[in-house]
Protein backbone atom coordinates (compact mmCIF):
# COMPACT_ATOMS: atom_id res chain seq x y z
CA UNK A 1 0.00 0.00 0.00
CA UNK A 2 0.70 3.35 -0.27
CA UNK A 3 1.27 5.07 2.39
CA UNK A 4 0.01 8.61 3.58
CA UNK A 5 1.32 10.87 6.49
CA UNK A 6 -1.21 9.72 8.70
CA UNK A 7 -0.03 6.17 8.42
CA UNK A 8 3.63 6.97 9.35
CA UNK A 9 2.38 9.08 12.28
CA UNK A 10 0.93 5.61 13.92
CA UNK A 11 4.87 5.01 14.25
CA UNK A 12 4.55 7.87 17.67
CA UNK A 13 2.25 4.81 18.68
CA UNK A 14 5.78 3.01 19.40
CA UNK A 15 7.61 5.94 20.23
CA UNK A 16 5.60 6.80 23.42
CA UNK A 17 5.97 3.00 24.04
CA UNK A 18 9.28 2.64 24.11
CA UNK A 19 9.92 6.01 25.50
CA UNK A 20 7.21 5.38 28.95
CA UNK A 21 9.16 2.20 29.17
CA UNK A 22 12.79 3.81 29.26
CA UNK A 23 11.33 6.43 31.88
CA UNK A 24 9.79 3.65 34.19
CA UNK A 25 13.24 1.62 33.47
CA UNK A 26 15.67 4.66 34.11
CA UNK A 27 13.58 7.10 36.43
CA UNK A 28 14.39 4.76 39.83
CA UNK A 29 18.33 5.16 39.44
CA UNK A 30 17.26 9.05 40.39
CA UNK A 31 15.15 8.09 43.42
CA UNK A 32 17.49 6.86 46.38
CA UNK A 33 15.38 4.08 48.35
CA UNK A 34 12.61 3.94 45.50
CA UNK A 35 10.77 0.58 45.04
CA UNK A 36 9.49 -0.55 42.60
CA UNK A 37 7.76 -3.34 43.31
CA UNK A 38 6.17 -1.26 46.42
CA UNK A 39 5.33 1.96 44.75
CA UNK A 40 3.44 3.41 41.92
CA UNK A 41 4.88 4.45 38.74
CA UNK A 42 3.58 7.99 39.32
CA UNK A 43 5.66 8.35 42.42
CA UNK A 44 8.41 8.87 39.89
CA UNK A 45 6.87 12.19 38.47
CA UNK A 46 5.39 14.05 41.79
CA UNK A 47 6.15 16.89 42.45
CA UNK A 48 8.78 16.33 45.30
CA UNK A 49 10.17 13.34 43.77
CA UNK A 50 13.86 13.81 42.69
CA UNK A 51 13.33 11.92 40.38
CA UNK A 52 10.72 14.12 38.31
CA UNK A 53 13.26 15.96 35.73
CA UNK A 54 14.60 13.01 34.90
CA UNK A 55 11.13 11.72 34.24
CA UNK A 56 9.95 14.74 32.44
CA UNK A 57 12.92 14.35 29.85
CA UNK A 58 13.25 10.76 29.16
CA UNK A 59 9.16 10.37 29.44
CA UNK A 60 8.79 13.45 26.85
CA UNK A 61 7.74 11.60 23.28
CA UNK A 62 5.50 9.51 25.74
CA UNK A 63 2.49 11.76 26.38
CA UNK A 64 2.81 13.96 23.34
CA UNK A 65 2.95 10.70 20.96
CA UNK A 66 0.42 8.69 22.54
CA UNK A 67 -2.55 11.09 22.28
CA UNK A 68 -0.96 11.84 18.13
CA UNK A 69 -1.51 7.87 17.39
CA UNK A 70 -4.60 7.94 19.23
CA UNK A 71 -5.94 10.50 17.49
CA UNK A 72 -4.75 10.03 14.21
CA UNK A 73 -6.21 6.57 14.45
CA UNK A 74 -9.68 7.46 15.54
CA UNK A 75 -9.39 9.90 12.22
CA UNK A 76 -8.23 7.13 9.90
CA UNK A 77 -10.65 4.84 11.04
CA UNK A 78 -13.60 7.00 10.95
CA UNK A 79 -12.96 8.30 7.24
CA UNK A 80 -12.27 4.90 6.09
CA UNK A 81 -15.52 3.67 8.03
CA UNK A 82 -12.86 0.51 9.20
CA UNK A 83 -14.80 -1.93 10.51
CA UNK A 84 -18.29 -2.00 12.63
CA UNK A 85 -19.57 1.20 14.44
CA UNK A 86 -19.00 -0.51 17.96
CA UNK A 87 -15.12 -1.00 16.79
CA UNK A 88 -14.81 2.62 15.86
CA UNK A 89 -17.18 3.86 19.38
CA UNK A 90 -14.43 1.73 20.99
CA UNK A 91 -11.50 3.46 19.56
CA UNK A 92 -13.09 6.74 20.05
CA UNK A 93 -13.59 5.79 23.57
CA UNK A 94 -9.61 4.78 23.71
CA UNK A 95 -8.30 7.92 22.06
CA UNK A 96 -10.94 10.51 24.78
CA UNK A 97 -9.02 8.07 27.76
CA UNK A 98 -5.78 9.14 26.22
CA UNK A 99 -7.01 12.87 26.25
CA UNK A 100 -7.91 12.82 29.76
CA UNK A 101 -4.53 10.92 30.66
CA UNK A 102 -2.36 13.15 29.15
CA UNK A 103 -3.96 16.28 30.38
CA UNK A 104 -5.33 15.46 33.37
CA UNK A 105 -2.39 14.14 34.91
CA UNK A 106 -0.36 17.24 33.53
CA UNK A 107 -3.07 19.23 35.80
CA UNK A 108 -3.10 16.97 38.68
CA UNK A 109 0.15 15.86 39.35
CA UNK A 110 1.13 14.35 42.66
CA UNK A 111 2.25 16.33 45.46
CA UNK A 112 4.35 14.20 47.57
CA UNK A 113 5.38 10.72 46.44
CA UNK A 114 4.21 7.81 48.38
CA UNK A 115 1.97 10.10 50.61
CA UNK A 116 -1.22 9.32 52.12
CA UNK A 117 -4.39 11.00 49.47
CA UNK A 118 -5.47 14.54 51.40
CA UNK A 119 -5.23 17.43 49.31
CA UNK A 120 -7.40 18.69 46.81
CA UNK A 121 -4.39 18.08 43.75
CA UNK A 122 -4.00 14.62 44.57
CA UNK A 123 -7.57 13.95 45.00
CA UNK A 124 -8.29 15.25 41.36
CA UNK A 125 -5.55 12.98 40.78
CA UNK A 126 -7.46 10.06 41.83
CA UNK A 127 -10.42 11.09 39.68
CA UNK A 128 -8.10 11.53 36.53
CA UNK A 129 -7.21 7.85 37.37
CA UNK A 130 -10.20 6.63 37.55
CA UNK A 131 -11.69 7.98 34.53
CA UNK A 132 -8.75 6.74 32.46
CA UNK A 133 -9.49 2.86 33.72
CA UNK A 134 -12.85 3.23 33.13
CA UNK A 135 -12.65 4.66 29.31
CA UNK A 136 -9.99 1.96 28.91
CA UNK A 137 -12.41 -1.03 30.02
CA UNK A 138 -15.01 0.42 28.47
CA UNK A 139 -13.40 1.36 25.25
CA UNK A 140 -11.48 -2.60 25.18
CA UNK A 141 -14.71 -4.09 25.67
CA UNK A 142 -16.47 -2.72 22.96
CA UNK A 143 -13.16 -3.35 20.61
CA UNK A 144 -13.00 -7.66 21.46
CA UNK A 145 -16.92 -7.87 20.76
CA UNK A 146 -16.32 -6.04 18.07
CA UNK A 147 -12.84 -7.38 17.17
CA UNK A 148 -14.95 -11.11 17.16
CA UNK A 149 -18.09 -10.12 15.46
CA UNK A 150 -18.33 -11.75 11.88
CA UNK A 151 -16.32 -9.50 9.51
CA UNK A 152 -14.51 -7.96 12.57
CA UNK A 153 -10.92 -7.12 13.06
CA UNK A 154 -9.80 -10.09 14.89
CA UNK A 155 -6.36 -9.19 15.80
CA UNK A 156 -7.29 -5.89 17.21
CA UNK A 157 -9.67 -8.18 19.71
CA UNK A 158 -7.48 -10.20 20.55
CA UNK A 159 -4.86 -7.92 21.47
CA UNK A 160 -7.81 -5.70 23.18
CA UNK A 161 -8.78 -8.84 25.23
CA UNK A 162 -5.24 -9.25 26.48
CA UNK A 163 -4.88 -5.64 27.13
CA UNK A 164 -8.21 -6.04 29.01
CA UNK A 165 -6.80 -9.12 31.17
CA UNK A 166 -3.93 -7.06 32.42
CA UNK A 167 -5.52 -3.83 32.85
CA UNK A 168 -7.99 -6.46 35.62
CA UNK A 169 -5.28 -8.69 36.47
CA UNK A 170 -3.94 -4.63 37.68
CA UNK A 171 -6.35 -3.34 39.22
CA UNK A 172 -7.97 -6.49 41.25
CA UNK A 173 -4.23 -7.56 41.94
CA UNK A 174 -3.98 -3.85 43.86
CA UNK A 175 -6.56 -4.53 46.42
CA UNK A 176 -5.70 -8.19 47.18
CA UNK A 177 -1.52 -8.17 46.85
CA UNK A 178 0.35 -7.74 49.94
CA UNK A 179 1.39 -3.77 49.84
CA UNK A 180 4.95 -4.61 49.25
CA UNK A 181 3.76 -5.94 46.02
CA UNK A 182 1.79 -2.95 45.01
CA UNK A 183 4.40 -1.67 42.49
CA UNK A 184 4.60 -4.75 40.60
CA UNK A 185 0.69 -5.13 40.02
CA UNK A 186 0.06 -1.60 39.07
CA UNK A 187 2.36 -2.12 36.04
CA UNK A 188 0.14 -4.68 34.26
CA UNK A 189 -2.52 -1.46 34.33
CA UNK A 190 -0.22 1.06 33.02
CA UNK A 191 1.64 -1.10 30.42
CA UNK A 192 -1.70 -2.68 29.11
CA UNK A 193 -2.58 1.35 27.57
CA UNK A 194 0.43 2.11 26.19
CA UNK A 195 1.35 -1.26 24.53
CA UNK A 196 -2.54 -1.42 23.12
CA UNK A 197 -1.97 1.76 21.80
CA UNK A 198 0.76 0.82 20.11
CA UNK A 199 -0.40 -2.09 18.28
CA UNK A 200 -2.86 0.39 17.15
CA UNK A 201 -0.50 2.55 15.76
CA UNK A 202 1.12 -0.63 13.64
CA UNK A 203 -1.88 -1.15 12.15
CA UNK A 204 -2.65 2.70 11.04
CA UNK A 205 0.81 2.50 9.54
CA UNK A 206 -0.31 -1.12 7.91
CA UNK A 207 -3.45 0.50 6.81
CA UNK A 208 -6.00 -1.47 9.19
CA UNK A 209 -6.04 -4.02 6.69
CA UNK A 210 -7.87 -7.34 7.62
CA UNK A 211 -4.53 -8.57 6.89
CA UNK A 212 -2.33 -6.78 8.87
CA UNK A 213 -4.64 -6.83 12.00
CA UNK A 214 -4.87 -9.95 11.55
CA UNK A 215 -0.94 -10.83 11.86
CA UNK A 216 -1.23 -10.48 15.46
CA UNK A 217 -3.11 -13.60 15.98
CA UNK A 218 -0.86 -15.22 13.92
CA UNK A 219 1.78 -14.23 16.52
CA UNK A 220 -0.11 -16.24 19.37
CA UNK A 221 -2.62 -13.74 20.00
Amino acid sequence: MKRKLINWLGLTGTAAFLSYTLAVVISPYAFPGYNWMEQAVSDLSAETAPSRMLWNQISALYGVCSVVCATCVSIYVSEKRISSRLFRTGIYLFTIMNWISQVGYAMFPLADSGKEIASFQEVMHMAVTSAVVLLSIVSLVCLIFAGFKKGGSRGIGAWAAVALILMMAGAIGQAVVPPQYFGLVERFSVFAAVGFNAVCGICLFRGFTQKATDRFQEAGF
